[in-house]
């Protein structure tokens, strides 16, 4: 995998027009970055099409911000980890703290999915992070360990080769407020720590991206952190030019 990546989840905010201008600048921007950094954009669901034929070709890879955990069946309204390959996705998000939150999803769930979409040929990239109350209760290493660890538990640390790790400190998600380069790095490297307990060479090489109101003001002190391999970007991944900036800081 490349050495650092910026994956742009752009949540419920699209349109045809938005998301063709959007992708538009982004691909002719994204020239510019390095064979380094890896950039992605999840766009919703209904769009993957548009995005696909838009980003062929080009060095932007296209993303899912979620599958079902079930290959196919009477599921009114989901979409299948194949669904998703057949439009050319090659990352699925899986785990996201507002799935957990909003939608009820549980370790057991997100650890199904992640192997779901592992089954299918793509790379899922897995959200753990804690909430306000778990930080100020000192149970942030205990509640992104066990998330972990679910999904190490389901699928093999192995698995995690294969995959993309993504910590986002929920209290940290569209409030405007960042954890610190220190704060990040502090829970980055427990992370790295806690896989290599189990399997060195899987922790030495497994990207881990730092979510949580990312920008390009806040961008360049965050990747300068030893464990931190990129960002999972929201609402700053709305905006060409703001995405762009956090692409080029990824350069170092």
């Amino acid at each position: 995998m490349p050495t650092m990546m910026v994956a742009g989840n752009w949540k419920m905010n699209a349109s045809i027009e938005s998301s063709a201008a959007l992708l538009e600048d982004l691909v002719a921007g994204a020239t510019s970055l390095s064979e380094n950094t890896q950039m992605v954009v999840f766009p919703p669901l209904p769009y993957l099409a548009q995005a696909q034929q838009m980003l062929q070709g080009t060095a932007i890879a296209l993303g899912a911000q979620n599958a079902s955990e079930h290959a196919k069946g009477a599921f009114t309204g989901e979409t299948s980890a194949a669904m998703l390959h057949d439009f050319g996705v090659r990352y699925v998000l899986v785990g996201h703290s507002e799935r957990r939150a909003l939608y009820a999803e549980t370790d057991a769930v997100v650890a199904a999915k992640f192997k779901a979409v592992q089954a299918a040929g793509m790379i899922p990239v897995l959200c753990i992070g804690e909430t306000l109350q778990q930080r100020q209760q000192n149970e942030t290493l205990l509640v992104v360990n066990a998330q972990l660890q679910a999904v190490i538990d389901a699928a093999g640390v192995e698995s995690l080769g294969q995959a993309v790790v993504a910590y986002e400190p929920v209290w940290a998600i569209g409030t405007g407020l960042t954890a610190s380069p220190e704060q990040a790095q502090e829970v980055h490297g427990a992370i790295r720590a806690h896989v290599a307990s189990q399997a060195a060479n899987v922790a030495a090489n497994m990207q881990i991206l730092y979510g949580g109101s990312v920008t390009a003001a806040t961008a360049n002190e965050l990747f300068a952190q030893t464990d931190i391999d990129g960002g999972l970007v929201g609402g700053a991944s709305l905006e060409a030019q703001s995405f762009l900036a956090i692409g080029q800081a990824a350069q170092g």
